[in-house]
């Protein structure tokens, strides 16, 4: 069984982890994505209950046609008092916590958020389901804090480290495991793969200078 993992687009606001629509930039990845993956064959495709990966998933599945299911276990890592907050706010207001976060010894839980381990706990029990479905080929449309933190804990890493794989993992970027139902393990096949995105450098984290996030 093959997943996909997929960043969401680009969102309509740079403040950090609002609920918000994809910019128009957002769209265009996603519409790139589900190009990308119509190969692959995707059988169904899994999302985030937070809206700017429900509108990645479905700007994509205009290619695939699957179902659709929406799994909140499947969410952003919770930022807790630093959501909806600016990141120069952040730097300045949080900065013991981000040093300490910097030297990656602890898993340490965003102030009134959550650590690694704890995204870990709530997404895992949904790639075990994906893993019971039947489906070969799923797309999942999630975040970059849980995509980071699964692929730490699938690679058997130091959880306090998650922040090492993928420091600009694209919006829309590709990320595949392989799941092995003799062994139960989830192999990583690739990361952070946006060759689709290449052509277009104001669509990369990098040429994200005039829209809003």
């Amino acid at each position: 069984m093959k997943l996909y993992l997929i960043r969401h687009g680009r969102q309509s606001s740079k403040l950090c982890n609002v609920d918000v629509d994809l910019s128009e930039a957002g769209f265009r990845q996603a519409a790139l994505v589900g190009e990308r993956l119509v190969p692959a064959k995707i059988d169904a495709v899994y999302s985030s209950d937070l809206l700017r990966a429900v509108q990645t998933a479905q700007s994509a599945n205009i290619y695939w046609n699957v179902e659709h299911f929406v799994r909140p276990g499947l969410r952003e890592i919770s930022f807790g008092h630093m959501e909806g907050m600016t990141d120069a706010a952040i730097a300045e207001q949080y900065r013991d916590f981000k040093r300490e976060q910097q030297k990656m010894e602890r898993d340490l839980a965003y102030p009134g958020g959550e650590c690694a381990g704890d995204v870990v706990a709530r997404a895992l029990p949904v790639f075990e389901e994906m893993a019971r479905s039947g489906y070969r080929r799923v797309a999942v449309v999630t975040h970059g804090g849980v995509i980071r933190s699964l692929i730490a804990h699938f690679l058997g890493m130091d959880l306090a480290k998650w922040r090492m794989l993928a420091v600009d993992l694209e919006n829309c970027s590709i990320s595949e495991l392989d799941y092995h139902e003799d062994t139960g393990r989830f192999y990583v096949e690739r990361l952070n793969d946006y060759a689709h995105l290449e052509r277009y450098p104001e669509l990369l984290r990098s040429g994200w200078v005039d829209e809003e996030n």
